[in-house]
């Protein structure tokens, strides 16, 4: 079995076949999928799509490119959303210096309040790194001075320094179907090095397909091209990398029930 452990199954491009692609990925051996919010106020979107399908949990959370839009959003609103029983994380949030739609001081607001509910309430917290790896390690390394949380850095992406940062301060580092393309031979070296025990799987669908799907729609069965791959990468065989991302979703997401 496989988790997927960030999808985005709220997205219109799976309006026409949300249930048929759940299926799909259950038939690949892909037994939970979280779906993560990118905007609080379409939290009851997600709980919709989580209560037809018992394998799906979802976050709630603001991302980063959509940050002024929810800055009266507090840590108190985040904490109280997030006991429903099939919020499993916090976020997505975090930097993204690569589009410029957001100020650099409206994401860091944001991101201080997401990891401010994750401390409070020790779910996961979903980060979004993207050209901030500096700011972003600054940020880690402050806040889990003040406190510990769990976080995922979501979409691996980022510089190998970003991954020792995250793995020290006691992050879990997630890969997607970047993982596989030809080109990425410097992500690869990357996830080589990173302990077996934070390593998780995901692909961002609807983005990021891996090969042999690259270009097109991405969907949760698509996980098992990851793991394969970074089974590869790592040197073991995919049902050891499927065991071992699995135990390690579970355990970072504390409050989604085992397979």
């Amino acid at each position: 079995m496989l988790i997927d452990t960030h999808c985005h199954l709220d997205f219109p491009d799976f309006d026409e076949e949300r249930d048929a692609l759940v299926a799909r990925a259950h038939a690949a051996g892909v037994g939970r999928m979280v779906t993560i919010s990118t905007r609080v106020r379409k939290l009851d979107t997600l709980l919709a799509i989580t209560d037809r399908n018992p394998s799906v949990f979802c976050s709630v959370g603001t991302h980063p490119n959509n940050a002024n839009e929810e800055l009266d959003v507090t840590a108190d609103d985040l904490v109280r959303l997030a006991e429903h029983p099939k919020v499993v994380a916090i976020g997505e949030c975090g930097l993204d210096y690569f589009y410029d739609t957001q100020t650099p001081e409206d994401q860091k607001t944001g991101f201080l309040r997401h990891i401010e509910a994750a401390r409070r309430t020790q779910l996961p917290l979903v980060i979004h790194s993207r050209s901030a790896d500096d700011d972003m390690a600054a940020i880690l390394r402050q806040e889990t001075g003040k406190g510990a949380f769990p976080f995922i850095l979501h979409c691996f992406s980022s510089g190998e320094a970003l991954a020792r940062t995250g793995v020290e301060l006691g992050g879990y580092v997630s890969f997607s179907g970047i993982l596989t393309f030809p080109k990425s031979t410097e992500l690869r070296d990357i996830a080589r090095d990173v302990p077996l025990d934070r390593l998780l799987v995901e692909t961002d669908a609807p983005y990021l397909a891996p090969k042999p799907w690259r270009g097109k729609r991405n969907e949760p069965s698509y996980v098992v091209n990851t793991a394969e791959v970074l089974a590869e990468t790592k040197g073991v065989s995919f049902e050891e990398i499927a065991r071992i991302t699995t135990e390690n979703a579970l355990r970072v997401f504390s409050k989604m029930p085992g397979l």
